[in-house]
């Protein structure tokens, strides 16, 4: 409701910003142009994300992972590591914290095992992993927009480097300061109920077959689109009570859409030419450090998705657009409003019972976002 509020007035500005002359009515409409074919992804696969959900599919998963680590708290870990990743990587950072996040704290509760290191994973992995992709995030779509088209396999010789530095140092500090404080071995468990097993498959021959096809170079609202469309009528003939408008997810396309407009109405009236003093120009390893460090400040001082769009301008070129995603992508770890998957993280976790210490957050954030901006640079210069 707050992240509706706030889109809310972000919208109000802009419309007033549009009014009055201060933002063009064509440059408005290239805002709108631009920004469709995003939220058209993220209401579709945030549709398929929570209907495979509804039927069960991450339980499922969660729960062969379980069995096959076959008791051991190591293997466990390495898992969820590793599908953290992968529903961050093709799925975006919001899908890893809203939905796996409850997945796999469940799992660890039923197998007796602390299930704060393993939402701590959730977390951090979809922050740090969402560099892997152009559907990770939504910084990444506009970032390719930017660059000139959806192709991921540029993207991911642009940034493929970078991110994995940046899981790498994830894993590394999530391990050290968690792995050790959990048993050796755990309980084994039921296997989750599954009310529908035809809904389970038809969402899990879904979600695997938009997979790939989210990397081919097709404009990602096209498969996802098309998935989220199965999905629904198939749910509509198996379980329609499980649809509803609530699969919108209303709140974050208000915010969204009122954020762009918004930031169009202060880019018309000069902001570039502040954002251009702090990020500094050129594409030596100290300056891409210095975009980097100040995208990673802005995103953690207020969001980084305003971070972004107030800093694309002035990024210049595809190496210093690189390394203004690594600042808002994996930077934004330390505060709790720094990222919107980390409210919606914590949100679930309140609604799970799990109770969280911000202070923890803030260290272990604090250590893992300068290794990172400091560590995931490097390749980029080299390059």
């Amino acid at each position: 409701m707050t992240l509706a509020i706030i889109g809310g007035v972000l919208w109000l500005l802009g419309i007033v910003a549009l009014a009055v002359g201060i933002l063009p009515g064509d440059e408005a409409l290239a805002v709108a142009d631009r920004v469709w074919p995003i939220l058209l992804f993220v209401v579709a696969v945030t549709i398929v994300a929570e209907l495979a959900s509804k039927a069960g599919l991450f339980d499922v998963v969660a729960a062969r992972l379980a069995r096959l680590a076959r008791g051991r708290t190591m293997w466990l870990w390495v898992l969820v590591l590793a599908l953290a990743t992968v529903a961050t990587a093709f799925l975006s950072l919001d899908t890893t914290a809203v939905l796996l996040t409850p997945v796999v704290v469940a799992m660890a509760v039923t197998r007796k095992l602390d299930p704060l290191p393993f939402a701590f994973v959730t977390v951090v992995l979809a922050n740090t992993a969402s560099l892997v992709l152009p559907v990770s995030n939504l910084t990444n779509l506009l970032a390719s927009d930017a660059l000139g088209g959806h192709d991921p396999i540029a993207f991911l010789t642009l940034l493929g480097p970078s991110a994995l530095i940046a899981i790498a140092v994830s894993v590394a500090v999530l391990t050290s300061v968690f792995l050790r404080k959990l048993p050796r071995t755990y309980p084994d468990a039921t296997a989750p109920a599954v009310a529908d097993p035809v809904l389970l498959r038809v969402s899990a021959v879904v979600t695997v077959a938009l997979l790939p096809l989210l990397v081919i170079g097709l404009e990602p609202w096209m498969p996802a689109l098309a998935a989220a469309v199965v999905l629904i009528v198939v749910f509509a003939w198996r379980a329609p009570r499980a649809l509803g408008i609530r699969l919108v997810p209303w709140s974050l396309l208000v915010f969204a859409g009122g954020l762009f407009l918004a930031v169009g109405a202060l880019e018309a009236v000069g902001i570039g030419r502040v954002t251009s003093v702090l990020a500094g120009s050129g594409d030596d390893l100290v300056s891409l450090w210095q975009l980097a460090g100040v995208g990673a400040l802005a995103a953690n001082g207020i969001n980084n998705l305003p971070a972004y769009l107030a800093m694309e301008s002035v990024a210049g070129s595809p190496v210093r657009l690189a390394a203004l995603l690594i600042g808002v992508n994996a930077g934004p770890i330390v505060t709790p409003w720094a990222s919107l998957a980390t409210l919606l993280w914590h949100d679930r976790l309140v609604a799970a019972g799990v109770r969280v210490r911000w202070s923890r957050f803030v260290l272990i954030g604090a250590v893992i976002a300068p290794l990172i901006l400091v560590l995931a640079v490097l390749p980029l210069a080299a390059g």
